[in-house]
């Protein structure tokens, strides 16, 4: 199995995927919930066909890696993103906020030309 794995630092540009503290603090806490193992799993990020705008975000834990992946480490925490979506997610950074309307994970894509109201969908 190969798989790329980029070390992503916080402060320099977003070539790859970025993502807050905000967010990996969500993400830690919704790991140990799942009881996926921090070592072979993580959060997998992709975009599929649907929603409004033409493409939706999709977010998961996986229990591993998939062959083609690319692997982007922050700390204790690993993101999973399959080739195809990497060439909608490159450059964004995910998220999490809370506020008395909503809460969850934000996408902040530069590659989407357009997005709906509800922030889970997009085209390219």
């Amino acid at each position: 199995m190969s798989t790329v794995t980029e070390e992503a630092p916080k402060t320099a540009p977003a070539k790859g995927i970025q993502v807050t503290d905000k967010a990996l603090a969500r993400i830690r806490v919704a790991i140990k919930k799942e009881n996926v193992s921090p070592e072979q799993g993580g959060l997998r990020l992709g975009v599929q066909g649907g929603g409004c705008s033409g493409l939706s975000y999709n977010i998961r834990f996986d229990s591993q890696p998939r062959e083609r992946d690319r692997i982007f480490q922050f700390g204790d925490v690993r993101v999973f993103v399959d080739p195809k979506s990497f060439i909608y997610l490159h450059g964004m950074t995910l998220d999490y906020q809370e506020t008395l309307m909503q809460q969850g994970f934000v996408f902040t894509n530069p590659n989407a030309s357009k997005s709906c109201g509800c922030g889970t969908s997009f085209s390219g």
